[in-house]
């Protein structure tokens, strides 16, 4: 069965398609994947993902695999210049839910740090004073014990911006098996992480709420190829809502 159904389309015209991509699927075909969200929209909507001719799908910026949220995709070549660039010059507003470890002291900040590859680790990014800027903006939307629902507004669009920049100023995604490694809840969120007096069952292993990033694009607004400026916007998904309905119940 496609991990995308007609469900997830959030828009879909003549020149574009938006969906609210699930969370283990990677945006594109890449090594070690057996599908991604563009396959599995262009066998959907019966349109090749492939070659030179129009209308064919086409991605116009990424998410991370196991970020879930708004992903757009063109049908020509020109819709998806005309969005491409959009996103090039950081002309698209651009708007997360995150769900972090720790509680700011603020209720809104602006995180200004370079960015650039790690010098070690080659699958991370990190702060460098001769890294590309980056801009970051933050509110809080809800504080639970010893975790954060954070709005977050990238106003940049480099690699790992958001994961980066809130590791920078002590507010790491709570489930984030890369740039929060050292945490506990590194491969996922469990309940008796947060309900006091929590007895597991004997012999069943606890499963987590959330078992991949605290991180959902939720919302995007852009200029429609056709002129006309519009908002699109990704509900959360159930693993998500359910951990925030556990942190409110539990994690007060």
């Amino acid at each position: 069965m496609s991990p995308i159904g007609r469900q997830d389309i959030l828009l879909n015209d003549s020149l574009l398609v938006a969906i609210n991509k699930p969370a283990g699927l990677a945006s594109i075909p890449g090594r070690g994947e057996t599908t991604s969200a563009l396959q599995e929209m262009a066998r959907l909507l019966d349109l090749p993902h492939s070659g030179s001719a129009d209308p064919r799908l086409r991605l116009v910026h990424r998410l991370d695999k196991d970020t879930s949220g708004v992903l757009l995709m063109a049908k020509t070549i020109e819709a998806q210049r005309f969005l491409s660039k959009q996103f090039q010059n950081n002309r698209v507003q651009k708007q997360y839910l995150a769900l972090v470890a720790g509680s700011p002291p603020a209720d809104h900040g602006t995180i200004e740090a370079p960015l650039a590859p790690h010098p070690v680790r080659r699958l991370e990014m990190s702060v460098w004073k001769h890294g590309r800027p980056a801009l970051t903006e933050w509110e809080v939307e809800r504080r639970f014990r010893g975790f954060c629902l954070l709005r977050v507004h990238p106003r940049t669009g480099k690699t790992d911006q958001i994961r980066v920049h809130l590791k920078h100023i002590g507010l790491p995604l709570a489930v984030d098996p890369l740039y929060n490694a050292a945490s506990p809840a590194s491969q996922g969120l469990l309940l008796s992480s947060i309900k006091r007096g929590y007895r597991a069952k004997a012999g069943v292993p606890e499963r987590p709420l959330i078992g991949r990033l605290t991180l959902h694009a939720q919302r995007l607004s852009f200029v429609h190829p056709g002129g006309t400026s519009m908002q699109v916007e990704a509900a959360l998904p159930k693993d998500f809502r359910a951990t925030l309905n556990m942190l409110a119940k539990y994690g007060r």
